[in-house]
């Protein structure tokens, strides 16, 4: 029988997703190399943006080059953090404390990837400030409501992918040299940039099955026009897909790790 002083209730499994949320912001603050990512290097990718656009003539899409912009800054968060999320705990020396408490190690690892996008939701309000500031990029939004609903839900959604990448870093150690790989390539197949009409074919089926492709929809169509209401509800659903393929893999490859004694650095 469960031992009802440690079952998971509603309300235990949220203040553990909380605390483990409020734990993981404040080290990624600590960290020089984060708030580069999160702080620097959108407003540089934003400004070679706008220079692009604006040299094409294009001056009224300026808005639609900040929003990519700032959701290219939310997923370089996700995938630095949650690539190292798991080494930092190894290197640290407790990941096998994490995975040997009571809470399933899918609660403590969620919060933690959904901490790094949090911290790139800074990307977008600065993009757009830096854009409103030096570029006179007008910011009225077509959707306020809408707009404020996809932001969080598309953080939400980039959360639940870095967990899915987070998962294979339990027993792959070097799994994050590959996630390293992915950046770019994510950039250019989810629209942050490019629109998709401009990419071959085969990039669609792949495309629409990130989360990054429907949130920046969703995200551009609140702003600019249009109704991002499927786009919100694709993110979503897109974002429960990948709760449930991490819980699987994660309890996978904690398994393996357990039986191969692959846990620590030793």
């Amino acid at each position: 029988m469960t031992n009802q002083s440690t079952a998971l209730t509603p309300r235990r499994v949220a203040r553990v997703i909380a605390r483990c949320w409020a734990i993981q912001l404040k080290s990624l603050t600590r960290s020089g190399f984060f708030l580069l990512v999160t702080v620097l290097q959108p407003i540089i990718f934003a400004s070679i943006a706008f220079f692009m656009f604006r040299a094409g003539g294009q001056a009224p899409t300026l808005l639609y080059a900040a929003l990519g912009a700032g959701l290219m800054g939310i997923w370089s968060a996700t995938l630095f953090g949650s690539g190292g999320i798991i080494q930092w705990e190894r290197w640290q020396g407790t990941l096998e404390l994490l995975v040997a408490a009571p809470a399933p190690f899918v609660l403590v690892l969620f919060p933690a990837t959904l901490a790094t996008s949090s911290m790139g939701v800074y990307s977008i309000a600065a993009t757009l400030a830096w854009g409103r500031l030096f570029f006179d990029i007008p910011l009225e939004l077509a959707h306020p409501l809408l707009f404020a609903v996809a932001i969080p839900v598309t953080v939400l959604g980039l959360g639940l992918l870095g967990l899915v990448l987070a998962s294979t870093f339990i027993l792959y150690r070097n799994a994050n040299a590959l996630a390293n790989l992915l950046e770019y390539p994510v950039w250019l197949a989810t629209g942050l940039l490019v629109p998709l009409s401009l990419l071959p074919d085969w990039v669609g089926p792949i495309a629409y099955a990130l989360a990054p492709t429907w949130g920046i929809r969703a995200i551009r169509e609140s702003a600019l026009g249009g109704d991002p209401l499927f786009a919100i509800g694709m993110t979503a659903v897109l974002g429960l897909s990948y709760l449930i393929i991490a819980a699987f893999s994660i309890r996978h490859f904690e398994r393996q790790a357990r039986e191969r004694a692959a846990l620590s650095l030793a």
